[in-house]
C-alpha cells in the first residue's frame, strides 16, 4: 500500500462512500493523514455527499458539571440505522455543549479552562476533520437562554425574548433589541428571516402565534411582525405545545399534539405535523403519528421535538427510544430509533448534522 503513488490512493478511497473513508481514517495515522489531506479533500468535494445525521445535545446536567468521561458527538445514521460518535477531544474547552449545525459544521458551547466559570464562548467546528474556531466571546446568560441559530460560520444568531445577537464574520457580535410578546418558542432560520412561535395568551390559557423577522431588517426598531392570514382560521389552537421544525426549502413545519376537543384541558389523540408553504401561505398536513407508536407518548407530560427537512424526531421521558418520521423517499414513514447513548432521563434535544469532510475552517 506505501509503495502507490499518493494519486493512485486518493483514486481508490474516493470511490467509497463517506461512511466507509471515517471508517478508514480511523485505521491508522498514515489513513488519516491520507484521507484528510487537502488534495483528498479536494477530490471528493464533488463525488461524496454528506451524510444526513441525526445530533443528540448531551443532558442539561451535563452542562453545568465536569464530566469524566472524553467529550463526544452522538449521532444517528437513519439510512444505515446505527449510533456513530465523534470525539471532540481535539478542542480545548471543558464540557463542550453542542446546540446546532449546518453546512457540515456544528455549533457548541465551550468554557476555556483559564477563563471564569461566567464566560462563554461559541465554538464552531467540524468533527470530521477536527477543525475549530471561536467566535467571539459571551457571557453565561446568553448560553443559558438564548437559542443558537445558524445559516453558515458566518451568520449566526443567538435569540432571547428580550435581545438578539448577530455575527456575520467580523469580530464582534452585534446586539439589537426585541419586540416579541413573550419567549420564542423553538425559533428556526429560513434563508434571511427567522420565524418563532409566542404565546399572546393569559396566564390561564396559551395562544400561540408565529412571528418572523429578516435579518436584513434587524437595526429597525420594530423587528418582529405577526404572520397570520384569516384563512388559517384555528391552526394554531388544533395543536397542544406546538413547535416548528424548519423543513424543506422555503416551508416550516408546526409539530404539536393534536387536541381532541377545544376544551381548555384536551387530551390529544395523536402528535400531528402541518406544513406551511412560505411562498403561498397555505397550511396541510405532513404527517400523523400511528396510534400504536403514540401510546408510549401518552403517558408523559411533555415531549421533545428535534429535526429538519424530511425527518422529525420525538422523544419523551422514560420510554428509552426516538420516534422517527421519515419522508425522505418521496413516503411516510414512522420507525423506532433503539439503543440511545446516554444514561439520562430519555428526554433527547438535538439538531440534524450534515457530516462533510468538505466543510473547511
Amino acid at each position: 500500500m506505501d509503495a502507490l503513488p499518493q494519486d493512485t490512493l486518493h483514486q481508490i478511497f474516493s470511490s467509497l462512500p463517506l461512511r466507509q473513508v471515517m471508517i478508514c481514517r480511523s485505521l491508522s495515522k498514515f489513513f488519516n493523514h491520507l484521507l484528510t489531506s487537502p488534495s483528498f479533500i479536494h477530490l471528493i468535494s464533488t463525488q461524496s455527499p454528506p451524510l444526513n445525521l441525526l445530533a443528540l445535545r448531551p443532558p442539561h446536567h451535563h452542562h453545568h458539571r465536569h464530566v469524566s468521561s472524553p467529550p463526544c458527538l452522538h449521532v444517528f445514521d437513519p439510512d444505515d440505522n446505527q449510533w456513530l460518535r465523534f470525539n471532540l477531544d481535539f478542542l480545548p474547552f471543558r464540557s463542550p455543549h453542542p446546540v446546532a449545525s449546518s453546512h457540515g459544521f456544528v455549533y457548541l458551547w465551550g468554557e476555556s479552562p483559564d477563563s471564569p466559570e461566567s464566560t462563554k464562548s461559541l465554538v464552531v467546528c467540524n468533527p470530521l476533520t477536527r477543525q475549530f474556531r471561536v467566535l467571539p466571546q459571551l457571557g453565561s446568560a446568553w448560553s443559558r437562554h438564548g437559542s443558537v441559530l445558524v445559516d453558515t460560520e458566518t451568520r449566526v444568531m443567538v435569540l432571547t425574548e428580550l435581545a438578539a445577537l448577530y455575527f456575520s464574520g467580523s469580530n464582534q457580535w452585534l446586539k439589537f433589541s426585541s419586540n416579541l410578546p413573550s419567549k420564542p418558542r423553538s425559533p428556526i432560520l429560513v434563508f434571511d428571516s427567522v420565524y418563532a412561535l409566542c404565546d399572546v395568551g393569559s396566564p390561564w390559557r396559551s395562544q400561540w402565534k408565529l412571528f418572523h423577522c429578516t435579518i436584513s431588517k434587524l437595526k429597525t426598531s420594530q423587528t418582529w411582525t405577526r404572520l397570520e392570514k384569516h384563512e388559517w382560521g384555528d391552526v394554531f389552537d388544533i395543536l397542544k405545545r406546538p413547535r416548528l421544525v424548519r423543513g424543506n426549502g422555503n416551508k416550516v413545519l408546526m409539530v404539536g399534539g393534536l387536541k381532541s376537543s377545544c376544551s381548555l384541558n384536551a387530551s390529544c389523540s395523536t402528535i400531528s405535523i402541518l406544513r406551511l408553504d412560505l411562498d403561498s401561505l397555505e397550511w396541510d398536513e405532513a404527517g400523523r403519528m400511528p396510534v400504536d407508536m403514540f401510546r408510549c407518548f401518552q403517558e408523559s407530560s411533555k415531549f421533545k421535538v428535534f429535526g429538519s427537512g424530511d425527518r422529525v424526531c420525538f422523544s419523551a421521558k422514560r420510554i428509552g427510544k426516538l420516534a422517527l418520521w421519515d419522508h425522505c423517499s418521496g413516503k411516510v414513514e414512522w420507525r423506532w430509533i433503539d439503543g440511545v447513548p446516554g444514561s439520562g432521563d430519555g428526554l433527547c434535544r438535538g439538531f440534524v448534522f450534515e457530516a462533510r469532510l468538505t466543510a473547511l475552517l
